[in-house]
C-alpha cells in the first residue's frame, strides 16, 4: 500500500485536524499505532511540523470525511511517491547498519523460531547461508554474536516485523504470541520506535523544506 511522502507529518496533521481514530491514521500512515499516539500525546522524541495530506494530493476530504464517519474505513491514498524497488536479492541495508545483521538473525531464530530462512532473509536483507551458519552456530564470528532486537538495531520497522511474527505463526497453526510491551512497558516500546522514526525524520526535512518552497516561490510567467 502507497504511503505519504512524510509519514509523521502527515500522522500529526491528521491527529490534530480530523476526527479519525489512531488506528486509521496509523494504517494510512504506515506507522504503528503506538507511534500516532505518542504524536497525539505530545510524547514522541522528535517534534513533527504537520504536513497537509489534502494539498499535497495524497489524501482527499472525501475520505477523511468517509474515515471520520466509519472507523472501520481504510483510507484510500490519491496518489504516492515512486519507490524505487528492487526486484531481485535481498533488501537493502546501509553499510553502517550491516555489522549488526547477525545480532538481529540471533534474536529472530531464538524467539521466533517458526519464521523460515526465506522470510527472515527478505526481512532483514541476508543470505539463507548465513543464516544457517547462525542457527547451527558455525558462523566465523559467532562468538561476538549477541541477539538483539532487529527493530532496535533499525534493521526492520516494528510493523514489519510483527507483520511477518503473524504471518508465520498462521502458517505454522501456531498462535501468535502477545507482544505484552503494548500493556506494561509503552515507553520502552516508543523508545524503539523512536530510532526508526528520527531517521525517517532526518531524510523527510530536506524534502519539506524543498516543498514549502515550491510553493512559496512567486509564478514566472
Amino acid at each position: 500500500m502507497a504511503q505519504p511522502l512524510m509519514p509523521h507529518a502527515t500522522a500529526s496533521w491528521l491527529v490534530d485536524n480530523t476526527a479519525l481514530s489512531f488506528e486509521q491514521i496509523a494504517e494510512f500512515c504506515g506507522l504503528h499505532i503506538l507511534e500516532v499516539q505518542a504524536i497525539a500525546d505530545d510524547t514522541a522524541g522528535t517534534k513533527y511540523t504537520g504536513r497537509d495530506p489534502v494539498r499535497a494530493h495524497e489524501l482527499s476530504m472525501d475520505e477523511i470525511h468517509k474515515g471520520e464517519a466509519n472507523a472501520d474505513y481504510r483510507l484510500q491514498m490519491l496518489k504516492g511517491p515512486d519507490p524505487v524497488r528492487r526486484t531481485k536479492g535481498p533488501r537493502y541495508t546501509p553499510v553502517s547498519k550491516r555489522q549488526d545483521k547477525p545480532d538481529g538473525i540471533a534474536w529472530i531464530l531464538r524467539h521466533h523460531p517458526e519464521i523460515s530462512d526465506g522470510a527472515i532473509g527478505k526481512l532483514i536483507g541476508t543470505t539463507r547461508t548465513t543464516i544457517q551458519a547462525i542457527r547451527e552456530r558455525t558462523h566465523w564470528n559467532i562468538s561476538n554474536i549477541q541477539p538483539k532486537d532487529p527493530v532496535t538495531l533499525g534493521l526492520c520497522s516494528q510493523r514489519e516485523l510483527d507483520l511477518l511474527v503473524t504471518k508465520a505463526a498462521k502458517k505454522a497453526g501456531i498462535e501468535a504470541p502477545t507482544d505484552n510491551r503494548l500493556a506494561g512497558d509503552r515507553e520502552a516500546l516508543i523508545a524503539e520506535l523512536r530510532l526508526e522514526r528520527e531517521e525517517a525524520q532526518r531524510r523527510a526535512e530536506e524534502a519539506l523544506r524543498a516543498e514549502e518552497a515550491l510553493f512559496s516561490s512567486p509564478s514566472q510567467d
